[in-house]
């Protein structure tokens, strides 16, 4: 029988990805911070030189498959087609193993050529590392597909937890026993990033013994392999090329970045890497308000196809516009809070890089916010069949920050915060974009709490800067004034969309005790 899709299964699934998010971001955060100190700003320059690679590699294997796959598995329940469902998840595990392996060769193969490539020959070491969680990613996303678009988000959110935990467990005590052991950083960075290998051993393992597809037999109406495979990759491609320019968008920028600063604004090899690891390490932390917002992105997929399916328009736009203000409730505050305690907290956590790293982070923390309302946007607009448009977004955005990032970066004066400034410049672009197709083409409008939760928002930095620095000529110590700092701006914000009613007792209703915490409140 097919599952009935409900609105509060799109929050919950949400709810629950979160809190898996959660959990990885904290244990991402021990990984990370803790690397970073380790190899020094030159060692996670190849760390982050090997994974850019990687990443766009994967893109090429994996973007699309994982959305098409559970859109498709999402239509074929909702209209009650349970063969369908099985033989669309057998077509997309073998595409998804084959696409892999073709990335994992490449990356094993051609490792010291994209090292040269990239202008940092060190890390070739850490390419061959990664290079087998390629095939393995891959692998692992079509269990998670198959299990998101029955509207299952538990597997991907402990297979997360898990894939985070290895990284963390072996990626760390493989980077201490290389440095001590041999004491260079390329073998360091390397033995780091087989973590994120070890790690999707690991998740693979979970899922094949935690998801288990339902065989189901083909029937004369069941479509031919060829018909699933088309339809698959008529999805996919489109998607697969949106994604890819995001990650050619980033190869390029490392690529820029570093080449730029050595040729045009007269930096040293080394001075260029060690410059490079600063935007990297600011890049962590820019990269935390996009991974609460993933959850969403993952969610409403399915929720929006299987309505779309069901021809139930209103509920596409319901799910749509909660989803942004979601993002507004969320990111937006998030963003803001980065941005201007960007100095304290890359003082606390990247001690060694505070100077042009909180300058970074400035840019990026505004950046931060446009991200995540591509990230929904390109999920809603793939979603409801259009996957073309992000594409066309996402590339128009891609040639902008690829030419101020050559421009900007190559002006001594400016140097790698011309990176930043190109990546505020792309997010907005894609984003705002986005934002006029959809409007256009499904009728969305804004949030009616659109105003009510950007002065919520504002209201709640203004709170955390002016705090931060009271609490600090009260010679507190930068971690007690920037902990306290947050604690004061949460209470503000909380207060503020509350007494504004930026949030409504209707949006409460979609969490586990809303009404309950509505009514304590007197949330109406």
């Amino acid at each position: 029988m097919a599952k009935t899709v409900k609105r509060q299964s799109f929050i919950h699934g949400a709810a629950i990805l979160a809190v898996s998010v959660g959990i990885s971001k904290a244990l991402g955060a021990v990984y990370k911070i803790p690397l970073g100190n380790i190899l020094g700003d030159e060692g996670f320059a190849h760390f982050n030189v090997a994974y850019s690679i990687y990443s766009l590699l994967l893109t090429l294997s994996n973007a699309g498959l994982p959305t098409a796959l559970s859109r498709l598995i999402a239509k074929a329940d909702a209209t009650g087609h349970r063969d369908r469902v099985y033989r669309t998840f057998w077509i997309s595990r073998w595409t998804f193993i084959i696409l892999g392996a073709l990335g994992t060769a490449v990356m094993l193969f051609f490792a010291g050529n994209l090292a040269e490539t990239m202008g940092d020959s060190d890390a070739a070491a850490s390419i061959i590392a990664l290079a087998p969680a390629i095939v393995l990613v891959c692998t692992l996303s079509a269990y998670r597909g198959y299990a998101q678009g029955l509207g299952d988000m538990r597997p991907t959110a402990v297979s997360t937890v898990i894939e985070t935990g290895g990284k963390l467990v072996f990626g760390l005590a493989l980077a201490y026993f290389m440095l001590a052991k041999f004491g260079t950083l390329p073998l360091a960075s390397s033995g780091a990033i087989l973590g994120v290998t070890i790690g999707a051993i690991a998740t693979l393992f979970y899922l094949l013994l935690r998801v288990r597809p339902e065989k189901v037999p083909a029937t004369p109406q069941t479509e031919s392999r060829k018909h699933t495979l088309k339809i698959l990759l008529t999805i996919s491609i489109p998607i697969t090329l949106g994604a890819s320019v995001l990650s050619i968008i980033g190869l390029t920028d490392t690529f820029f970045i570093i080449n730029r600063l050595k040729d045009a604004a007269g930096f040293t090899q080394t001075e260029a890497s060690i410059a490079f690891g600063v935007f990297s390490k600011a890049q962590t932390l820019f990269n935390v308000p996009q991974s609460f917002i993933v959850p969403l992105t993952i969610s409403v997929i399915p929720a929006i196809s299987a309505r779309a399916a069901q021809n139930n328009h209103s509920g596409v736009r319901s799910v749509t516009e909660t989803a942004l203000k979601l993002v507004l409730l969320l990111a937006l505050p998030a963003s803001i809070g980065l941005s201007v305690l960007a100095e304290p907290i890359m003082g606390v956590v990247y001690a060694g890089s505070a100077g042009v790293g909180a300058e970074l982070l400035q840019i990026q923390g505004i950046a931060a916010f446009f991200v995540c309302l591509a990230l929904v946007t390109n999920s809603v607009l793939q979603a409801y069949g259009k996957e073309r448009y992000p594409v066309y977004t996402m590339i128009a955005g891609g040639v902008i920050k690829i030419a101020m990032t050559y421009f900007l970066v190559g002006i001594p004066e400016i140097g790698i915060r011309g990176a930043a400034w190109s990546t505020l410049a792309c997010y907005a672009v894609i984003s705002l974009s986005n934002f006029v197709l959809m409007k256009r083409v499904m009728k969305i409008k804004l949030p009616p709490a659109f105003l009510r939760c950007v002065i919520s928002s504002a209201a709640m930095g203004a709170s955390a800067y002016f705090g931060y620095y009271a609490l600090l000529r009260l010679n507190l110590p930068v971690i007690a004034s920037l902990g306290g700092a947050i604690i004061a701006a949460v209470i503000v914000y909380a207060l503020l969309i509350i007494v504004l009613k930026a949030i409504s007792k209707d949006d409460l209703s979609y969490v586990p005790k809303g009404d309950k915490i509505a009514q304590l409140l007197r949330v109406k």
